[in-house]
Parts: structure tokens; C-alpha cells; sequence
């Protein structure tokens, strides 16, 4: 570590700590020769993957697009920014932890979308419609029926129900 004050080769490590809830290692260092004192901070660097599209087209994975995607479901759904934060944790985790140089760009939309089943259904089915290119109502309802099927009973995710339950439009207000 180059000294900032007369830019000499040789420094010490004083003290280290961790630091940033220990996502990164301060040091306290001093120059050999003018006997300055600085810090430094350390973090990993973590090379994230490059993704494969559809169209086999590579390019750099990029959290703020994937940020922006999950926020545009999100939008106007009541899910905290927290919740938001520990999804795209989550999801980059995911894909970090695979080891692989390249990952394919389905593979993040079933990321994407498994997070999104989990923090608001209407988010998940936005996401769906995008992601899959619905073209008809009849493909909307086709994924709500497996959303039903994977989460059970409406309501169990303390959200409220897509349809109503008779799985039908309005009630006929006949007796």
C-alpha cells in the first residue's frame, strides 16, 4: 500500500477491525518512512457472472436493472423497502453462489419470480406477464390458477386475493 502523503512502497498495519457490519476490514497503517498514519478499508470484490439472453447476447450482470425490474412490479404494492433489499440480496446471492462464469437470463427471471410469489402476488403475476409475454387474458388466468395451486389457500401470505373465490366475475346480484 502506496503511503498518501509521500507515496513510499512500505507501510505497517497498525490495527485491524471489521468494519460495514463485517463486509469490509479496517486498517490502521503507518509509512516506514515519514511515519504518517491513514486508514484503509477492505471489502471482496465479487465478480458477478455475465449474463446469457435469449438471444445469445453476453453482457455484464447489472443489479441496478435488476433493481428496476423488481421495482416496476413492485410499484404502488405495499412491500417495504427492506423486503425489497433482502430479495435482491437473495438474488444475487443466488446467482453468485452458482461459481459459473455466465448465467442464462431465464435462470434470474425464475430468481426474480420466486422472490416475487413470495412478497406480493399481483407483483409476481406483473413480472409473469412481462417476463413470459402474455398475449391474452386467458394466459393471466392460467398463471394465477398455478399461483393459487402453489400457495394454497388465498390469503396465506397475508396478501389479498387476485379473484374472487368463486374463481368467476361479478356475483349475480339475483336472489
Amino acid at each position: 500500500m502506496y503511503c498518501p502523503f509521500c507515496s513510499h512502497g512500505d507501510t505497517k498495519v497498525i490495527d485491524s477491525r471489521l468494519a460495514a457490519e463485517g463486509r469490509q476490514v479496517r486498517r490502521r497503517r503507518e509509512c516506514l518512512v515519514c511515519s504518517e498514519r491513514f486508514t484503509t478499508f477492505e471489502l471482496p470484490e465479487l465478480v458477478m457472472p455475465q449474463v446469457r439472453k435469449r438471444d445469445d447476447r453476453r453482457e455484464p450482470f447489472d443489479l441496478a436493472k435488476l433493481r428496476s425490474g423488481i421495482v416496476a412490479a413492485l410499484r404502488k404494492r405495499p412491500v417495504g423497502s427492506e423486503d425489497l433489499e433482502r430479495a435482491i440480496d437473495q438474488i444475487a446471492h443466488q446467482i453468485r453462489v452458482t461459481g459459473e462464469r455466465e448465467v442464462d437470463s431465464r435462470h434470474i427471471g425464475r430468481l426474480v419470480m420466486e422472490q416475487l410469489r413470495r412478497l406480493d402476488e399481483v407483483a409476481y403475476v406483473r413480472f409473469a406477464s412481462v417476463y413470459r409475454s402474455f398475449h391474452d387474458i386467458t394466459e393471466f388466468e392460467e398463471e394465477i390458477r398455478q399461483l393459487r395451486a402453489l400457495s394454497g389457500a388465498p390469503g396465506e401470505l397475508g396478501q389479498l386475493s387476485l379473484l374472487p373465490e368463486d374463481g368467476g366475475g361479478e356475483k349475480d346480484p339475483k336472489p
